[in-house]
């Protein structure tokens, strides 16, 4: 087991807080795992067992639970009078309306309710409103390269080569497995998310007639094939809908925004805003889009039809988003910062590069940086180690250094 140690310190943080903590988070990286830890951590301090009602809605031992009145009048019988309870749901999602329940015993004295689920939607409409005000988010993140090192050890350079390859999903770090094996986990995990998850999300949205279903799990893989393909490179609804147009698959933008959305909202795909460096304001329009894990993208994507410098991108964005950071890409006329990086006023501007070797490749990534005319740290990084230095205050680092920096 992988202790997840920056997100269970979150956890800790939060504990006896008078807030619901909710963990969100694709399949498989490790939310429930996390409320295990957790778990141990309150036993070691002083909270018995008993004090504990912990309830994971994916085991059948739970299934009379599945509705909202039954699952309040079962956690509320096992309250002890005069003792401070902790209660867990794992996968609330599963539970219709499950956010009345959710709110009566946040009202309940001595509870400290922490929940988990795999859809994004679980956060919107009736939560949201329901319980707005009363709720924390800790998003989940399948593991780091730098938990991923500490765990496994040996030569990091070849480390983060399987890291490109295997991603983060935390069961294919805890396990031996052959190429044929761990293809054959990941196509569940992303049916499972592409089928199971997001036909949660459906019937969460029955009642709201503004809401188009998602039905064509076809044209969701599709769309989700073509997004991996892309990873790195400015995405629309409009050439998203011409490409399936040209493929032969005639489709409205309408249902294409909607199918990207739902893809979004498990978690698979995260859509990132550009920002205009020069006014100080986001763009709402072409964005890019990074996948969750690149060994999602590894099993569906043919190995030809992408390179080094996306898959690159991609890890330092999801690194970024561990760190802290509201993360958006920088557009300066025509040039572009691949990522602006903000958190507590400050603003830290990185590219990303395979190689800088090149003396072409060099200029290319530096001039961008160099015309930016504030005073913020810029920062390239890079596989290359031959090019690290400072050039006029712009930082040239090797990634997988900055990765395992503390």
């Amino acid at each position: 087991m992988v202790i997840r140690k920056a997100y269970l310190e979150k956890l800790i943080s939060w504990k006896d807080q008078d807030i619901i903590k909710v963990i969100t988070g694709i399949r498989r990286c490790g939310k429930s795992t996390l409320l295990k830890q957790f778990q141990n951590y309150l036993n070691t301090n002083g909270v018995t067992k008993e004090q504990i009602i912990s309830i994971n809605f994916e085991d059948l031992a739970f299934e009379d639970l599945l509705d909202y009145r039954s699952l309040y009048q079962y956690v509320k019988s096992h309250l002890l009078p005069d003792q401070k309870m902790y209660v867990f749901l794992d996968e609330i999602q599963k539970v219709a309306s499950f956010e009345k329940a959710v709110d009566s015993l946040y009202i309940q004295k001595n509870v400290d309710i922490y929940i988990t689920g795999s859809n994004a939607y679980m956060l919107s409409s009736d939560l949201s409103t329901l319980l707005s005000g009363r709720y924390i988010e800790i998003s989940m993140l399948p593991l780091s390269f730098k938990e991923v090192y500490e765990e496994k050890g040996g030569d990091k350079e070849e480390t983060f080569r399987q890291y490109l390859k295997y991603g983060g999903f935390p069961y294919l770090k805890t396990v031996s497995l052959d190429e044929e094996q761990i293809n054959t986990y990941l196509e569940g995990i992303y049916n499972t998310v592409i089928i199971k998850d997001i036909e949660e999300r459906e019937n969460r949205k029955n009642q709201d007639p503004n809401k188009r279903r998602i039905t064509d799990i076809v044209l969701l893989k599709s769309i989700a094939r073509y997004l991996a393909s892309t990873i790195g490179s400015i995405v629309s609804v409009k050439n998203v809908t011409g490409y399936l147009t040209s493929s032969g698959r005639k489709v409205s933008p309408s249902t294409v925004d909607d199918y990207m959305e739902a893809l979004h909202e498990a978690f698979i795909f995260y859509p990132v805003e550009r920002f205009d460096i020069s006014g100080k304001k986001v763009l709402k329009t072409l964005n890019k889009w990074y996948i969750v894990d690149l060994a999602l993208r590894d099993y569906m994507v043919p190995k030809k039809t992408y390179d080094l410098g996306f898959s690159l991108e991609n890890i330092v964005y999801f690194e970024l988003i561990r760190r802290g950071y509201r993360v958006s890409i920088g557009k300066l006329g025509s040039a572009e910062v691949d990522f602006v990086a903000q958190k507590k006023g400050e603003i830290i501007y990185y590219q990303v590069s395979a190689s800088m070797i090149d003396q072409t490749t060099f200029e290319r990534e530096l001039a961008p940086l160099r015309s930016i005319k504030d005073n913020y740290k810029k920062i390239v990084l890079t596989l290359d180690k031959f090019s690290q230095g400072n050039y006029e205050g712009i930082e040239v680092v090797n990634v997988i250094d900055w990765l395992l920096e503390e």
